[in-house]
């Protein structure tokens, strides 16, 4: 014969003991489970974005912008790859960033590697990728608490 399934559990610690259903009930729909602590209270989180727009903290940009966790650098001069150059770059250096996501607009496009060339001599860790994916990973990065910058064309 199989064990009884606890029947009382205490529910504090000095509380008396109450039944406990073998089966909890079901979760409601409307129920949100959190999985993870959030670390991104008071920090630069992407919360929207779609096409000619990325939102940050709410805030809907609609020009091309650097981002870091706790600074936000609006209007830089990249408004696509063909016209990214050698200062929009230094931009990107001077952020000081370990990992640098470079979103190159609606659809990946890769830069020449000696316009990388500083990013490369400084061993900062770049990926290219379009606009909307870096957004997504650069928020998967800041939520583990990364230090990573973004470096986002908005055509």
């Amino acid at each position: 014969m199989l064990p009884k399934p606890l029947l009382h559990r205490k529910s504090r610690i000095g509380e008396a003991l109450r039944p406990v259903h073998p089966c909890p009930p079901t979760i409601a729909p409307t129920a949100r489970m959190k999985l993870h602590a959030s670390v991104t209270a008071g920090l630069m989180t992407i919360t929207a974005y779609d096409a000619g727009y990325v939102a940050v903290n709410g805030r809907r940009l609609t020009r091309s912008f650097l981002l870091t966790p706790r600074s936000l650098t609006e209007d830089w001069s990249a408004t696509s790859i063909d016209t990214l150059s050698p200062e929009n770059i230094a931009a990107i250096v001077a952020l000081e960033s370990p990992i640098v996501l470079l979103g190159t607009g609606a659809r990946q496009r890769f830069p020449s590697v000696t316009l990388l060339r500083p990013l490369i001599e400084r061993r900062i860790g770049v990926e290219i990728m379009d606009t909307h994916a870096a957004c997504r990973t650069y928020n998967i990065l800041m939520g583990e608490g990364r230090d990573v910058a973004a470096a986002l064309i908005i055509e």
